[in-house]
């Protein structure tokens, strides 16, 4: 009779638990991309008020001086952060939105704005293009 030694059943196991990790992380990535590309804030009532407001772009440049541009630069040119001049061709504004609310991409804190604000401040960000 041959039974496999220990040592064979020990790296069997490995293997099976390796491929259990790629799996499970394979999944936890795409669930992320998903939950990011579908994303809870498209029907975020702060996200849908913001987005009715008409932003002042004066007001939403003194917004950006005084809280981004220690990590984006004085002219929106990145430093730690991106570089925002596209930013507004690249996402969508309630990706925008979402983004500055939550913080979602490290080191980015997340910042607690009024919905004038938030709409003033999008707009700056809309003449940077």
């Amino acid at each position: 009779m041959n039974t496999p030694s220990s040592k064979s059943l020990i790296n069997q196991s490995q293997k099976i638990s390796s491929w259990r990790i790629f799996f499970l992380s394979l999944a936890t990535i795409a669930s992320l991309i998903l939950l990011w590309t579908l994303g809870s804030f498209h029907n975020d009532p702060f996200i849908t008020e913001t987005l009715s407001i008409n932003g002042d772009v004066l007001s939403g440049s003194k917004l950006f001086k005084i809280n981004c541009v220690g990590c984006h630069g004085i002219s929106a040119q990145g430093l730690v952060g991106p570089d925002l001049h596209e930013v507004t061709k690249e996402l969508s504004d309630k990706k925008i939105v979402n983004q500055v609310i939550k913080g979602l991409t490290p080191p980015m804190p997340s910042f607690e704005i009024e919905p004038k604000s938030m709409a003033d401040l999008l707009a700056y960000m809309h003449s940077l293009n």
